[in-house]
């Protein structure tokens, strides 16, 4: 929530140039652009350290983002130790179709689990850096945002007593669910939302990839997709109604319908494991606009959301990190605030790019299980103009690989 003052039973304020709120990528990235500056921050998050470090999310990086990474001097353990992927297979109607798109472009993908790199930027941040971090934080509160002076008030949770931060600028980082997002008043931004109405059951097991690269199966029963995560562990989604319950899909029921989904002619059977985790997600998309409110700044799950379909979100929160991270610099340091000032503008653009390539490629994931025959035949036209033109190959691509949008 926002509000125009900080609690009054608080003790003695702090100031910190900027405050940031949520550690996650968008977060922790800003932070460590901010600290290499020699800017000072403080970053809060409601969750433990441990947690961030062990909270499966995303897991694929494009080239874009892991050079923005490694410019900026975080990506050494990622280069060291992630994935490259150089191709995916589609598999529909009984057939396998390999996608090499590095051929096609020169560029590849990196797999890298969210919570590796989380960790990776934790460290940097806090150990090497010397950024301050809160970690437990509780009942977040922003103020002013609207004026040269805003503040940002949380409950410690050592002492129980409210804290309260001045501050030039509040980076909002804290997610879908944050209190950053629901700091915009309702007649100053606009929030877009599209619901698929479809769910996807998120899955990983402890079992070795089944192929060396992400499969994608159209089956009239439904989506399903493979994702290699690490020698031992894969990603596994099961179209499922949205809502869901979990307890619906037994570890018997899952690999049948993950059997039967991937199953294609002349590729051994999956390999099966333990499921360590399932969740079901409502795929949906929303952007809010601006992604600016006087001194508040939002990025990446705060100001858009991109379900999963097109691997998008973390690579987003990124690219809005590297753009906000930078601007906050030039102002601070040098008094620039063009960057600042173009922020929403050209984070959206990237943004609305990927949300319309998640609606293409829904289509194709969805429209074989639609029930509809036309919406079938349509979705197989389009998966077999990818092989059959080398147009609409570099097209998909470069759109797969965020090739079509700088920062």
């Amino acid at each position: 929530m926002t509000s125009t003052s900080p609690h009054l039973n608080s003790s003695p304020a702090q100031r910190f140039p900027v405050v940031v709120v949520g550690a996650g990528p968008a977060g922790l990235t800003i932070g460590n652009i901010l600290r290499a500056a020699s800017v000072d921050c403080l970053v809060l998050e409601v969750e433990t350290r441990e947690f961030i470090e062990r909270r499966p999310r995303a897991g694929v990086l494009e080239e874009g983002a892991v050079r923005g990474l490694q410019r900026r001097g975080l990506a050494d353990n990622l280069l060291a130790r992630a994935q490259r992927h150089t191709e995916c297979e589609f598999r529909f109607a009984g057939e396998r179709y390999r996608f090499e798109y590095a051929k096609l472009t020169g560029v590849h993908h990196w797999v890298y689990p969210q919570q590796l790199l989380v960790t990776d930027l934790v460290r940097e941040y806090a150990d090497v850096r010397g950024g301050a971090i809160r970690f437990g934080v509780r009942d977040v509160e922003l103020h002013d945002v609207d004026t040269d002076h805003p503040s940002v008030s949380y409950t410690c949770p050592e002492t129980g007593q409210r804290q309260v931060v001045h501050c030039d600028f509040v980076a909002g980082c804290d997610g879908a669910r944050g209190v950053t997002r629901d700091a915009l008043p309702a007649d100053r931004a606009r929030v877009s939302r599209s619901d698929y109405g479809i769910g996807w059951l998120a899955l990983l097991a402890e079992a070795p990839p089944s192929s060396d690269c992400v499969l994608f199966g159209m089956h009239p029963r439904g989506f399903a997709g493979h994702m290699p995560r690490s020698a031992e562990v894969t990603r596994y989604y099961l179209e499922c109604p949205p809502g869901d319950d979990p307890e619906n899909w037994s570890q018997d029921r899952v690999w049948t319908e993950l059997q039967q989904r991937l199953q294609a002619d002349g590729v051994p059977p999956l390999t099966e494991g333990r499921l360590i985790e399932k969740r079901v997600l409502d795929m949906h998309n929303y952007v809010v606009e601006p992604m600016v409110f006087g001194r508040l700044f939002l990025a990446g799950d705060a100001a858009h959301l991109t379900a999963p379909i097109a691997a998008k979100g973390m690579n987003l929160a990124l690219h809005d990190a590297f753009l906000l991270g930078d601007g906050l610099v030039a102002h601070l340091s040098k008094g620039d605030g063009t960057a600042l000032d173009g922020y929403s503008a050209a984070c959206l653009n990237r943004v609305w790019d990927c949300q319309e390539f998640s609606h293409w490629l829904s289509e194709v994931y969805h429209g074989t299980s639609s029930g509809d025959p036309y919406r079938a035949g349509t979705t197989l036209a389009r998966l077999r103009r990818l092989f059959d033109s080398p147009t609409a190959a570099m097209a998909f691509a470069e759109q797969y690989l965020g090739r079509n949008a700088g920062h």
